[in-house]
């Protein structure tokens, strides 16, 4: 009986003892290692050897779970697959518009919609995972900062699908499909396959502000190398929306273009103000340290 006990108080015990260490992760500072005399050390140091190997191991681990949590999303999109598919196709006035020529053609669609909801749902918990590898090595206003970004991370992923499948698929099927005579019968998996691909590169490529204003946050990127490079980067951006489209014509490179010019531009305007919430952030910590030697 007194076995019972125990395990059910471990079992009550539990969650408040999992929100009392994550709130000790937010609040801890990582130790200073500068990164020459750390790889110094890989050479010298079996003890750092050792900790790669272990932070090898917990990448292994954190990849392993949202691998895992990717695929229970994706089998449970099974149920909702064929709705989907339905939905998809109404660009081109639904599903018996479009023909299989493969015999492994409509399975093929089939899986490829599923996947494409279940890392749309995964999303956010594999973006939690890649937090949880990165906070020991990350400042407290940093961890926070990140965590904040998971919701808002979903949420720009999101968008970029619904702005690719309201906007720019309504602009794009109508130009395909009436640019010469020739009678539209399109194979379903080319046209899922268009559909599916943009929907996620468009999705992940509005994260690009969000990306840029941590990474500016953790002191990575210089808002006026962004700024000053914006002519290079319009001509990356340029290839980058040649390869996402499926296609030759300009006017699908621009309608995938033009989102992409702009998301830059903000990232340029966020990459500006976490900027100067650091260097606010280095002030007020120089003021404290300054205080507490005086």
């Amino acid at each position: 009986m007194r076995k019972f006990f125990k395990i059910v108080g471990r079992l009550i015990a539990s969650p408040f003892r999992a929100i009392r260490n994550f709130i000790k992760l937010l609040n801890a500072k990582p130790e200073e290692r500068p990164v020459a005399d750390l790889f110094a050390n890989l050479i010298t140091e079996s003890e750092t050897r050792e900790e790669l190997w272990r932070q090898i191991e917990i990448l292994r681990a954190h990849l392993l779970r949202s691998t895992l949590v990717l695929a229970l999303f994706i089998i449970a999109a099974f149920w909702i697959a064929e709705p989907a598919m339905e939905f998809l196709a109404t660009p081109v006035g639904g599903l018996q518009n479009l023909q299989a020529i493969q015999v492994t053609e409509e399975i093929g669609v089939f899986m490829r919609v599923a996947m494409m909801i279940g890392v749309a749902v995964a999303f956010p918990y594999i973006a939690f995972e890649i937090w949880l590898f990165a906070a020991p090595g990350l400042y407290p206003r940093e961890k926070k900062l990140g965590l904040l970004g998971i919701p808002l991370a979903a949420f720009l992923f999101l968008t970029g699908m619904a702005f690719t499948f309201y906007v720019l698929l309504p602009a794009a099927i109508p130009f395909l499909g009436s640019f010469t005579p020739i009678s539209q019968f399109w194979a379903a998996s080319e046209y899922f396959s268009f559909v599916t691909g943009l929907m996620l590169w468009i999705g992940a490529f509005f994260e690009f502000p969000l990306v840029i204003y941590v990474l500016t946050s953790v002191g990575l990127v210089n808002p006026k190398f962004l700024s000053d490079q914006w002519r290079i980067a319009v001509v990356i951006i340029a290839v980058l929306a040649a390869a996402i489209t499926p296609t030759v014509d300009p006017v699908n490179m621009g309608l995938v273009m033009i989102p992409m010019i702009v998301l830059y531009f903000v990232s340029i305007g966020l990459s500006y103000l976490a900027y100067a919430g650091r260097t606010k952030n280095a002030e007020t910590q120089e003021t404290a340290g300054n205080a507490e030697s005086a």
